[in-house]
């Protein structure tokens, strides 16, 4: 006979004694249901590939996944730890930090954040007509489709307006001023601005 919702397989009645394989078929039946254990996700994708959908896999630092597919090594996470600030922004020619240090980290879900202040290496103010390509995200992190925001910048000199647009441009994004991952600024303050603060959030998908 069964027992429970997992089914375990348990001899009574007329079942022939046989322990050894009794035994082995319960533990077989067990594994699927118990927490399996992996040190990142490198050693559950070689370790767990071919484990039944369902499968949950903790790592040692307690991202949690679940394995969605019975014959594909997919999953989906259920947990991460909060991501440290990254510092793998890339600038273009000409611009550099600024007083608040540049970051990005992805949280769980396919959340992005941005942080920092971006200026010009040579002083100038940042002004453009159109748009002011400022960097791109890693590779890792550029989203699916555009990504907007509404950043603040220096309202010193002449300009009036303390906040312009920020883009992140997507994978589905076509434009003339950068590629999919880039980072515009579009501003329309008179004078433009000594510096630009990125920080944001966008979605992967």
């Amino acid at each position: 006979m069964t027992i429970g919702f997992a089914e375990l397989p348990v001899p009574v009645g007329g079942d022939s004694p046989t322990i050894p394989a009794d035994i082995a078929e319960l533990a077989s039946v067990l594994d699927p249901h118990l927490v399996q254990h992996a040190v990142d996700q490198a050693d559950r994708d070689a370790t767990y590939a071919a484990a039944p959908v369902q499968t949950l896999v903790i790592a040692q630092n307690g991202t949690t996944w679940i394995k969605t597919s019975s014959v594909a090594n997919t999953w989906v996470t259920i947990w991460e730890p909060m991501q440290t600030w990254q510092s793998t922004l890339t600038l273009k020619a000409g611009f550099e930090e600024g007083a608040v240090d540049l970051g990005i980290r992805r949280l769980e879900g396919g959340h992005v954040y941005l942080k920092g202040r971006v200026q010009r290496i040579d002083g100038n103010n940042i002004e453009d007509a159109n748009a002011v390509n400022l960097g791109s995200v890693p590779s890792s992190l550029v989203p699916e489709a555009l990504g907007t925001w509404a950043g603040t910048c220096s309202m010193a000199g002449t300009t009036t307006l303390a906040a312009g647009r920020m883009e992140v441009l997507g994978d589905n994004t076509s434009s003339a001023y950068g590629d999919p991952g880039d980072l515009l600024w579009w501003y329309q303050g008179p004078g433009g601005t000594g510096w630009v603060d990125i920080s944001g959030d966008y979605w992967l998908d």
